[in-house]
């Protein structure tokens, strides 16, 4: 799945455990009509794709998402959810493949319409 929208915030990396597990996260504003604050993480190797990046930046984060199970103390399952980015990128204006808006007053009417012609339009 991908994402895009404005980076509004990166966290430093930290480490957890013997293991020396790492964790970045970056909160990721979406651009709709009601913008959604999403936080993603980044793991181990995968931190250290936020290093060229700033905030208020327009990207698109390919992500997955994670859910787990715990159990609580008192026996009750809890479920938790997550984001995972494994690749981010910049959106560039103007990107190969991507068209302009048109001003509706660069058209010019049609003046060479014939009402004798053929109306074969199935419609």
């Amino acid at each position: 799945m991908e994402v895009t929208g404005k980076i509004k915030k990166i966290d430093e990396t930290k480490t957890f455990g013997n293991n020396g597990f790492r964790k970045r996260e970056m909160v990721l504003t979406t651009d709709e009509q009601y913008p959604q604050m999403l936080l993603i993480e980044f793991v181990q190797d995968k931190c250290d794709l936020l290093n060229n990046f700033n905030e208020g930046e327009e990207i698109k984060v390919s992500i997955n998402l994670r859910g787990r199970e715990w159990i609580n103390p008192q026996g009750e399952a809890k479920y938790f959810n997550s984001i995972q980015g494994w690749r981010i990128e910049k959106v560039q204006a103007g990107a190969p493949g991507e068209v302009p808006p048109m001003d509706a007053a660069s058209f010019a009417p049609a003046t060479n319409i014939d009402e004798n012609e053929p109306d074969d339009l199935p419609f």
